[in-house]
């Protein structure tokens, strides 16, 4: 019996696992312009009600439901997404997102390291 071909990930490698290993995990704090990357908010709900700022144009999506959201979420752009360390939240997104498909990278350190790397913020 032959083995079945696996489809190419978003990536274009071949490997059948779910995380790709050649897929970029992070990008640094200071590297984001979020005037020309698509920027998701995914920080808890209770840190996103209690914060009063955001990255320019981010729009928060619940982490905490995100299989009501991730088939909207484009394949064709690069995607960035932050919480507010840049741990376990960002990482269990980030994995979901490139498992489906999706270009996506967290902020390393969160919104923190963005704010201390001299990132531009909006109010709320």
């Amino acid at each position: 019996m032959e083995p079945t071909p696996q489809p190419l990930k978003r990536c274009g490698c071949a490997n059948p696992t779910e995380k790709c290993p050649d897929a970029p995990r992070t990008i640094q704090p200071s590297d984001l312009n979020p005037d020309t990357t698509l920027v998701f908010d995914v920080r808890r709900e209770a840190d996103y009600a209690s914060s009063g700022e955001t990255i320019p144009g981010a729009m928060w999506k619940n982490p905490d439901k995100i299989d009501i959201w991730i088939d909207a979420v484009p394949r064709t752009l690069d995607v960035v997404i932050y919480c507010v360390r840049g741990g376990s939240v960002s990482n269990s997104v980030v994995d979901r997102l490139q498992a489906a498909g999706v270009k996506a990278r967290f902020i390393e350190g969160g919104i923190e390291a963005y704010k201390a790397a001299g990132g531009k913020l909006a109010r709320k």
